[in-house]
């Protein structure tokens, strides 16, 4: 873990002034990262799409209300600050493929910030790293071969790490395919979380 060499506060100050990738986004930077060192639960995303980069609200869209159900949370839980933390992979909105979806975040980025940033939390007890890139990024050579794979084996991630798929409207189709995921895993996330949270 990285040494902690400036407050939390200096440290978001210098994320949110961040332009390494400016020449690479086409909204131009816009940091999305809500962060405290009291925070039990870490929320790895991946990147902010548009909707978030106007808002400056992390997962204020419809794969945020799947997310929030996913951990059985309100709003008001899941955005205190003081009880989760939400850092996705790539801070800033990363453009479009020409197939119209997302682009993978900026490669820079986690690289860059990650490590300090996670060296002030360090009352995390669950970090929930959600969808491939978050996955690809904190797991490494411990993934699976594919998104699927790596999360029906959360179990081997230990108690304090559990990934997901990205709850975008294309879950609906994968859910189907994998009820697992809602029988099994999903109330584990919630059992988790509830004993983490502190209700509002």
């Amino acid at each position: 873990m990285a040494q902690v060499w400036e407050t939390l506060e200096g440290l978001l100050r210098r994320v949110r002034a961040c332009e390494i990738c400016r020449d690479h986004l086409p909204l131009g930077p816009r940091p999305v990262v809500r962060i405290s060192a009291t925070a039990s639960i870490l929320i790895i995303g991946q990147a902010p799409g548009t909707k978030v980069h106007a808002s400056g609200i992390p997962w204020d869209d419809p794969s945020g209300d799947r997310l929030r159900d996913w951990m059985g949370l309100g709003s008001d839980v899941f955005y205190d600050t003081a009880q989760i933390a939400i850092m996705p992979t790539g801070f800033c909105y990363p453009g479009r493929d020409l197939k119209g979806g997302d682009l993978p975040p900026r490669p820079e980025c986690a690289p860059t910030w990650h490590d300090s940033l996670r060296a002030h939390l360090k009352d995390v007890r669950l970090t929930l790293l959600v969808g491939m890139y978050a996955q690809a990024y904190c797991l490494g050579e411990a993934r699976k071969r594919t998104m699927t794979e790596t999360v029906a084996a959360w179990r081997d991630y230990g108690p304090d790490v559990i990934p997901t798929p990205h709850p975008s409207w294309r879950t609906t189709a994968w859910a189907r395919k994998n009820p697992w995921f809602e029988a099994e895993l999903v109330p584990e996330i919630q059992l988790r979380v509830d004993k983490l949270i502190k209700k509002i």
